[in-house]
């Protein structure tokens, strides 16, 4: 196969390594072997997985060597690359919200503004994001690049920290207070330029996507199934606002219909027993792998 019939993609390791395999699984591609390399191997052979820290991908699909990837918009953002952006979906490894860099301070710290920030310390991995931000606020601060445990800098090294939180419970914890929040971030897929004027890149690419944005609309979602008596289908729509638009087919046994729809997981368990008092039978919930609009 020629290198031409090959699309390289970078997947994040650390937090999102799992969530990202679990979403490439349910879009059908396995990937096997990432505990002992960053190689991994996939079942699809014109794919080619690279495995690497999120901060890093955006640079090597804006320069041509990963032909695509999934990183958070943080770190396009911090990087400053000039990539194609094909997708975001809203996953991370322990919501479906975006992630936040946030200014964050003691408790106790006088600072209560970001102004208040000037001629201060700042420590943070996201150096280049903070700088922009501080900047467009007019204010001019010392930002110091962390290797990580950011939150124990503070107050005893630096002033202040930008980090990345989902709930903010790390940083309750170190006993910190956040001062404002400088951006929302989910993972981006995102592709080299010149490799999406590349037809068949292209079109693998777009292939890969839809199947990727397929799982992801199926996730905490269901497949609903019934047999129920025709003359209740009216009821049971008017009862059920959840099956909007649901397939309906008659069997075999007159005066009888299939019912089948999507539902939200948390909603079947409080429709199901409804159903079957309005005398629904042979009800089905299945899971869902992918939903393509």
């Amino acid at each position: 196969m020629s290198e031409t019939r090959v699309l390289r993609i970078g997947l994040p390791t650390g937090s999102l390594q799992e969530p990202t395999f679990a979403l490439f699984a349910k879009a059908g591609y396995i990937i096997s072997g990432a505990s002992r390399s960053y190689k991994p191997s996939v079942d699809d052979p014109e794919l080619v997985i690279r495995l690497l820290r999120a901060q890093e991908i955006s640079r090597y699909v804006e320069h041509g060597f990963l032909d695509c990837g999934l990183t958070g918009r943080d770190w396009v953002y911090n990087n400053g690359s000039d990539v194609e952006v094909l997708a975001e979906m809203m996953f991370s490894k322990t919501s479906a919200q975006p992630t936040r860099w946030v200014i964050a301070v003691p408790e106790d710290s006088p600072i209560r503004s970001v102004k208040d920030l000037q001629g201060k310390v700042i420590a943070t991995e996201a150096v280049e994001l903070t700088r922009r931000y501080l900047s467009e606020q007019g204010v001019d601060a010392t930002i110091e690049f962390s290797w990580g445990a950011t939150e124990v800098k503070v107050p005893d090294l630096v002033d202040a920290i930008v980090d990345v939180t989902e709930t903010g419970s790390s940083l309750r914890a170190n006993k910190l207070r956040i001062l404002e929040t400088i951006l929302e971030s989910s993972p981006q897929f995102i592709a080299n330029k010149a490799a999406y004027l590349d037809p068949w890149k292209k079109a693998k690419l777009e292939r890969v996507v839809m199947l990727l944005q397929g799982a992801f609309a199926a996730r905490d979602k269901v497949g609903l199934k019934m047999n129920l008596p025709e003359g209740q289908l009216q009821a049971l729509l008017a009862t059920l606002p959840a099956l909007r638009n649901p397939t309906v087919a008659h069997l075999t046994q007159p005066g009888w219909i299939a019912v089948e729809t999507v539902i939200a997981e948390k909603v079947a368990r409080e429709i199901i027993p409804q159903l079957k008092d309005l005398g629904a039978e042979g009800i089905i919930e299945y899971p869902l792998n992918k939903l393509v609009y």
